[in-house]
């Protein structure tokens, strides 16, 4: 490779709604970062110059890409042919893959003469059995379409288990564990000895748990009848699934867990009903991904609402007495990897700060440290 591994990496994170752009040391440290809480766009560019003025310049850059698809099954250094795969897998995840391509062209283009690696979510369940891989549909839907479980949030995943273990003193091969994602997306994973097992997205990142304004997972038999029957079309549906579902139309007042914990303690119904809807499908997801287990040695909280929203923990742990763990769940008290369990717990339960920038930063560097061949 070309670059040294030890140098600057500047990382890219867009989604869907924000970008944020890092640049890390060789140590992990933050050299510079820019936060945007908006859909990266024509000011990508201008994002870009503004982080790399403060910052040493990068011998590399890292940018996540949710989906991979059928092809790209590993992280990878970015040419044009990589590059041509990514617009095929685009509308896979309609709201994230296309805003990270704005910002890698943005970048490449501003940064020509550096690796770009594109570091995706779904490498990390690429060894999914097939048991839990495999949707039960047509052969051709199958072996032609490329239908099948992907997994997201696996660059969130890789970091939580590597942190976990690290915590409880153990290497991630060693451990069983159920690591839930909850963030604007929110998904969950059977962990067995290091390795994702089951997960509870699917196809797209729309399967699964409910989510702040995405719906989950919902009988398909009831979106064909709304189809046949009411006359909506599929892009009706996908943009309500996608935009007008979840926490935000269960409550219809907020898609944020922290304003519904509050209205809920104002007495507002629907907070109170659309956290009661979010916990339980969440508790659900859990105890679907242990059956994938012949142990639980720990749950793993990450992502935003898991890191920072004590009363929903509290309400999923309360809620799995039947596999061993309880609630009375101590609060976080700092930005670090903790568990909060009670002293003696079956089951231990453990909270990780999100680290999908240094996930990527961490596997961008495993690649440029790579020998060429």
């Amino acid at each position: 490779m070309c670059a040294r591994s030890d140098s600057p990496v500047l990382v890219a994170d867009a989604g869907s709604s924000s970008l944020r752009l890092t640049v890390f040391g060789d140590g992990g440290e933050f050299l510079a970062e820019h936060r945007g809480d908006s859909p990266p766009g024509e000011d990508a560019p201008e994002a870009l110059r503004q982080v790399l003025a403060e910052a040493p310049a990068p011998v590399a850059v890292g940018h996540r890409l949710v989906h991979g698809g059928p092809e790209l099954r590993r992280h990878t250094l970015v040419d044009d042919d990589v590059r041509a795969r990514l617009d095929r897998v685009a509308d896979l995840a309609p709201l994230h893959v296309p805003p990270a391509l704005t910002v890698l062209d943005a970048a490449r283009e501003l940064l020509p003469d550096v690796p770009h690696i594109a570091c995706f979510d779904t490498v990390f369940h690429a060894g999914l059995p097939a048991a839990a891989r495999e949707y039960a549909v047509p052969a051709t839907w199958r072996e032609e379409y490329g239908l099948r479980r992907y997994g997201f949030h696996g660059l969130s995943y890789a970091w939580a288990v590597e942190q976990a273990a690290g915590l409880l003193g153990r290497r991630p091969d060693q451990l069983h564990l159920v690591v839930v994602h909850l963030g604007g997306g929110c998904s969950a994973c059977a962990v067995r000895d290091g390795r994702s097992v089951d997960t509870t997205m699917g196809f797209t990142p729309l399967e699964g748990l409910v989510m702040s304004h995405r719906s989950g997972s919902v009988d398909p038999g009831a979106l064909t009848w709304l189809q046949t029957r009411h006359g909506l079309s599929a892009a009706d549906i996908e943009d309500a699934l996608n935009h007008e579902s979840g926490l935000l139309a269960l409550s219809g007042t907020s898609d944020d867990t922290r304003d519904l914990v509050r209205g809920r303690a104002a007495g507002d119904g629907r907070a109170a009903l659309a956290l009661d809807v979010f916990t339980h499908h969440c508790r659900r997801g859990v105890a679907a991904m242990a059956a994938s287990l012949d142990r639980l040695d720990a749950l793993v909280f990450t992502g935003e609402i898991g890191e920072d929203q004590p009363e929903v923990r509290e309400e999923v742990c309360a809620g799995l007495a039947t596999l061993g763990l309880t609630g009375g769940l101590r609060a976080l008290v700092a930005e670090r990897p903790d568990i909060i369990s009670e002293p003696g717990a079956r089951v231990l339960v453990v909270v990780v700060p999100t680290g999908e920038a240094q996930q990527v930063d961490r596997e961008s560097r495993a690649l440029l440290a790579r020998p060429v061949r």
